[in-house]
């Protein structure tokens, strides 16, 4: 039998509880009660849903395809959570909402200035059926900066942490069985709600997270290289903006370049620096790195406009766990005739092998010029070899030695 949710669930107890010293110490649905009734005339309601949501397991909601073939689109699930924050009295008590909709004033900063930044993180089910959250810190302490850069409250990383694990613990059967190669892709999302029409921070703010059982971003996953392009007629961020911080409107320019791409034939874009138009930045959504076997080296752009990637940091240790050399430095376009394999990294695609970067720009020439990489469609050793690691370290297949793995419970 399935127990129904209320539409909001307040948590009172969580605010002490997000508090804590240590986001380890996660905090069980025993917790909550019904929005709008006392303690004591909830005590039934609170049992029954703890129960519920005690005996969900991974996997087991009913999906309109089968696990395998998720790809990376907006599925609904039981419940996001939200946490508004007000000056003067800081950040409130969390609420578990039912209904996939906000009530936003027309004022909101969110709205006139962009003042909105979310970030990206996945939850997987190991095969004793346990799931964890992968390097959830990290995505914190990123928020943060962004936080920093666009004026906003920077929410404490053990109120982060505790956010994410009540939301996948309320969706818990939404996370894709171990051995589908799926995830729970959990968006956090944190914006200006309060009314300012002059430009100026808001004296309010809302931070959500929405979670979705997603499987590969770009059809195929590892199993086949993508063809990317050169994008020279757009660029992604200035030298001196806020390229380096996960704000709303660096995605929002991107949404032509991407679109014209795709229509071209290219699933995936890669950018240069604005300044120069000579180094590589990183692609449409994911973090750049070139290998070199012949060197054993990992190659990726170190620059104050690129986005720093947990999984890109993650993939960097786990190459340096195994002997290679990290550069992490400013890398031209020449460069990319040296690359023995290239790879697109970050959450959404983990890691996804690029065959060939296209440059369309020499045209009127009557050159266009490709750089290819490996062996046409087939998965570089290196790449698979990086991919094989970090997905076993996220499915509890391969040792947790640097303590990723956060145990949701």
């Amino acid at each position: 039998m399935r127990f129904l949710l209320p539409s909001v669930l307040a948590l009172p107890v969580l605010a002490s509880a997000f508090q804590q010293p240590h986001p380890q110490q996660w905090l069980t649905p025993s917790h909550r009660h019904v929005k709008g009734r006392s303690p004591s005339s909830s005590t039934a309601a609170t049992s029954a849903l703890s129960m519920a949501v005690e005996t969900k397991k991974p996997g087991t909601a009913k999906l309109d395809v089968a696990w395998e073939e998720l790809g990376f689109e907006f599925r609904p699930t039981n419940s996001h959570i939200k946490i508004t924050y007000k000056e003067g009295s800081g950040w409130g008590e969390p609420e578990l909402v039912k209904e996939p909709y906000v009530n936003l004033h027309i004022g909101a900063t969110a709205l006139h200035y962009g003042q909105s930044c979310f970030e990206g993180l996945k939850a997987f089910t190991h095969a004793d059926d346990e799931v964890y959250v992968f390097r959830p810190e990290e995505n914190a302490h990123r928020m943060q900066s962004s936080c920093e850069r666009l004026m906003m409250p920077v929410m404490p990383t053990e109120t982060f942490v505790n956010a994410v694990n009540t939301v996948v613990k309320d969706n818990i059967e939404y996370v894709p069985p171990y051995g589908s190669n799926g995830a729970l892709y959990i968006r956090p999302l944190l914006f200006g709600s309060g009314p300012r029409i002059g430009l100026q921070p808001a004296d309010e703010y809302t931070f959500l997270i929405l979670v979705i059982p997603v499987g590969d971003y770009y059809k195929g996953g590892l199993a086949t290289p993508v063809n990317g392009l050169l994008i020279q007629d757009f660029d992604r961020a200035a030298p001196r903006g806020v390229g380096a911080v996960k704000v709303a409107g660096n995605y929002a320019a991107d949404l032509l370049p991407n679109m014209l791409s795709k229509k071209k034939g290219f699933p995936i874009g890669l950018y240069l620096d604005s300044k120069t138009q000579n180094f590589i930045e990183e692609f449409s959504t994911s973090n750049f790195v070139g290998i070199d076997n012949s060197k054993n080296a990992y190659v990726t752009p170190k620059s104050p406009s690129v986005l720093p990637s947990i999984t890109n940091k993650s993939l960097m240790q786990i190459a340096k766990d195994e002997g290679m050399t990290v550069e992490a430095r400013d890398v031209t376009i020449a460069e990319l005739e040296t690359f023995d394999e290239v790879l697109a990294v970050g959450t959404a695609v983990v890691v996804t092998p690029v065959g060939s970067i296209t440059r369309l720009d020499l045209q009127e020439a009557g050159d266009v010029k490709r750089y290819e990489f490996g062996t046409k469609n087939e998965i570089g050793e290196t790449t698979r070899r990086l991919y094989d690691r970090v997905r076993a370290i996220q499915n509890g297949e391969a040792e947790d030695v640097h303590g990723w793995n956060h145990r949701v419970q």
